[in-house]
């Protein structure tokens, strides 16, 4: 699976590790996230994260 950046703070969204303080389980897919969930560092919308090189 691959790791998504935040593009307004440079957070790293890791599957491996989900999110669990907000409600995604670790093994969660980028894509299979809702798309109310928001950066946990600044709050950005799921739509300012690009795929990680």
């Amino acid at each position: 699976m691959k790791k998504y950046r935040c593009m307004v703070c440079g957070y790293i969204y890791d599957p491996e590790k989900g999110d669990p303080d907000n409600g995604v389980a670790p093994g969660t897919a980028f894509e299979s996230i809702p798309d109310s969930w928001v950066c946990p560092i600044c709050g950005a919308a799921k739509n300012q994260f690009e795929v990680e090189d």
